[in-house]
């Protein structure tokens, strides 16, 4: 079976919402853009990487304008202000842009080290599941073989008889750091993607002594997508409208206030370049 599922968002926000001290709200990248992969349709299925021209527009492919870039989108970001700065020219020029229908728009980011995701963070989500609300998020991860694209079908395992669904806000990690600031933390995301954090309830829940794991893995319960938006395209990241629509039903509609989010903290994870995250509170220090 096959689920069609919709989710809509910019970006979930990373603050804790108590917010003891002002983050800055700092980005790698110094252009506001929407960088996705594809594939060109007729080629092979190589992967690419470009700069959307606008929501729904067409997409400069990146490695056209200059041979020497990246294939990926993890090798582009390992590139810091190189690629970054690449992808601005490449966007300015309109020049080498595909048509949408000429292309399959894939996952932002396919193969990071780790996803690390929160849980029940959204006061929301847990009444819809009429289950309480926890004094703290849950965090878990799932493999990075979960990672479908944006416009992807997800597959219902015959396995599980409740899979459910949940729009999350997902960040990817733009360069290595360790023992970070609290102020700093944002600096190193790269950008904001939306994420699908797909669940098989009855594996979450009930089986394999209640870890949540293997409920949260199975292929294709993370779609991502459709863009990785650098952090400068965000002018408020407390109020942004979060949606999902499942088979074009909207089940699921949420906004990045704080009075929305429970707390939850992200300390000490070895995060790399790409690394993916949903939900993140960044408080303290972190090994990103």
């Amino acid at each position: 079976m096959l689920l069609r599922p919709h989710c809509c968002s910019i970006v979930r926000s990373l603050f804790n919402h108590k917010k003891p001290r002002k983050l800055l709200w700092r980005s790698v990248s110094s252009a506001a853009m929407r960088l996705v992969q594809f594939h060109r349709l007729g080629d092979g299925g190589g992967i690419r990487v470009g700069v959307e021209q606008g929501e729904g527009l067409g997409v400069v492919d990146l490695k056209a304008f200059d041979p020497s870039m990246p294939s990926t989108m993890k090798e582009l970001l390992e590139l810091g202000d190189q690629g970054l700065e690449c992808a601005e020219r490449a966007l300015s020029s309109g020049q080498f842009v595909l048509e949408r229908s000429h292309i399959q728009l894939l996952a932002p980011v396919l193969a990071p080290e780790k996803v690390v995701c929160v849980g029940m963070n959204y006061r929301d989500h847990c009444l819809e599941q009429n289950a309480p609300i926890p004094k703290e998020p849950i965090i878990f991860s799932k493999f990075p073989s979960a990672i479908t694209g944006p416009y992807d079908d997800i597959i219902l395992p015959s396995e599980s008889e409740e899979v459910d669904w949940e729009v999350e806000l997902a960040f990817v990690i733009g360069r290595r750091g360790k023992h970070i600031k609290e102020e700093d933390a944002l600096s190193y995301v790269a950008g904001f993607t939306v994420a699908n954090d797909v669940s098989a309830r009855d594996w979450q829940m009930k089986r394999n002594g209640k870890q949540w794991l293997l409920g949260k893995t199975f292929d294709s319960f993370c779609p991502l997508g459709p863009a990785l938006v650098t952090t400068d395209a965000i002018k408020d990241p407390h109020n942004l409208a979060l949606r999902c629509l499942v088979n074009g039903e909207s089940v699921q509609s949420s906004n990045t206030r704080p009075d929305d989010l429970q707390d939850g903290g992200a300390g000490f994870l070895g995060l790399q370049v790409g690394s993916l995250g949903f939900g993140f509170t960044l408080i303290q220090t972190i090994v990103i």
